[in-house]
């Protein structure tokens, strides 16, 4: 009793705080965890018998038959490997760039001309992938696409880019950190500037030049930042931004070969199969893997060094 009454005590102190978080409290309730009790329909062929909860208790369990159906298929080695290569090339690279790009930012001494960089770095995050998509094709059209254009101008053939496989892992790759790389960027420059100037002025005392600087306060006192940013990535890396492959190549299907990600193709099976358990099933995998991922590099990172660990 003593300890449920402490706990109610607690309550009522902190009632401002939690009323703060109250509202983000109810949003991950409602479209986190909520949600997790629909892994259930992985395991069942999930079949409409009215409403959704008639539909869920009427359906007839599978087992891992909708499992074995999603990595059956020819197209499971390729969906996983285009998952897994483009989303460690898009972590690392973009985690290198974005990072010097925070550097070079904050070493701008006309800080007006800085912040008209950084709004133009960061603009076309708000951009949608239908938008970007227009502006891709807008140069890779096959007969009025920029890149053409010129290419006819110099006496060059033009390319079909649209049915060119081996073009497009660049062209995604490019996409992706020219809409990424602004938002990052502004994260990793929020934390530069958050450093302590003392720090730099010792370095400046101790004779150390700007890159020495760089290389001996900014980098170490980013890493930890740095080190929870790609654990989360790590999380996520069986999951690729559905607009980016699907609406960029603009579901060309000579594309598939190095378009084609786990997203795109639950996508396409589910509009064309209507099988709602194997998309589930593909969506519990993606967690599952990423959940695993997430527990065995942050296990890696607390060996090394506990502070930088997620938990």
């Amino acid at each position: 009793m003593k300890a449920l009454g402490r706990f109610f005590r607690d309550m009522n102190r902190n009632k401002a705080l939690l009323l703060m978080v109250l509202p983000a409290t109810i949003w991950f309730l409602l479209f986190s965890y909520l949600p997790m009790l629909g892994a259930i329909i992985s395991f069942k062929e999930y079949r409409i018998h009215g409403g959704f909860l008639s539909s869920f208790m009427h359906s007839r369990w599978v087992g891992f038959d909708n499992f074995k159906f999603l990595f059956s298929t020819d197209d499971a080695y390729i969906i996983t490997r285009n998952t897994l290569l483009y989303n460690i090339v898009f972590i690392f690279i973009g985690l290198v760039l974005a990072v010097a790009m925070a550097v070079i930012l904050s070493e701008i001494a006309n800080k007006k001309l800085a912040k008209w960089y950084q709004t133009g770095m960061f603009m076309p995050y708000f951009l949608s992938w239908v938008i970007v998509s227009y502006f891709v094709y807008s140069f890779l059209s096959f007969d009025r696409g920029v890149i053409n254009k010129i290419a006819l101008g110099l006496g060059m053939d033009p390319q079909q880019w649209y049915s060119e496989p081996k073009y497009w892992p660049f062209i995604l790759i490019l996409v992706f950190l020219w809409k990424s790389l602004g938002y990052n960027s502004v994260v990793y420059l929020a934390a530069i500037l958050g450093i302590d100037k003392s720090l730099y002025e010792a370095a400046m005392i101790d004779g150390a030049n700007k890159w020495q600087q760089i290389r001996n306060v900014t980098l170490p006192m980013l890493a930890p930042l740095m080190t929870i940013l790609t654990l989360l990535a790590i999380g996520r890396i069986f999951y690729a931004d559905f607009g980016l492959f699907y609406q960029v190549p603009r579901d060309s299907g000579t594309l598939y070969s190095v378009t084609n990600v786990i997203d795109t193709y639950v996508y396409r099976g589910l509009k064309t199969t209507g099988e709602i358990g194997m998309s589930t099933a593909a969506g519990l995998y993606q967690s599952f893997v990423g959940f695993v991922l997430v527990i065995t590099s942050n296990y890696i990172v607390r060996r090394f060094n506990k502070d930088n660990a997620l938990f």
